[in-house]
């Protein structure tokens, strides 16, 4: 948890793994645009997105879901730490 209400995002997408600057953006925009359309459903945590090698070969669309399922996963995990949490105490 990051002591807030919202969570924040941080991302590295290295020149090592996406060659072009045109790309790198691409894929930096659009896993803005995605975080900013799931946050409301996002605890208050602080994550750090690593772009991958290959990333740059996904169409926006492709990345549009990989994210989405990505969001409900950390969002599952989330949950659970929570709920193990409330049960500990």
């Amino acid at each position: 948890m990051n002591g807030s209400d919202h969570p924040r995002l941080g991302l590295v997408v290295a020149k090592k793994n996406v060659k072009q600057a045109v790309q790198r953006n691409r894929v930096k925009r659009i896993i803005r645009e995605s975080f900013r359309l799931h946050q409301d459903t996002l605890p208050g945590i602080d994550m750090i997105i690593l772009v991958r090698r290959g990333v740059d070969q996904l169409t926006n669309a492709q990345l549009h879901t990989e994210l989405s399922l990505l969001f409900k996963r950390l969002n599952k995990k989330c949950m659970a730490v929570s709920n193990a949490r409330r049960i500990d105490q």
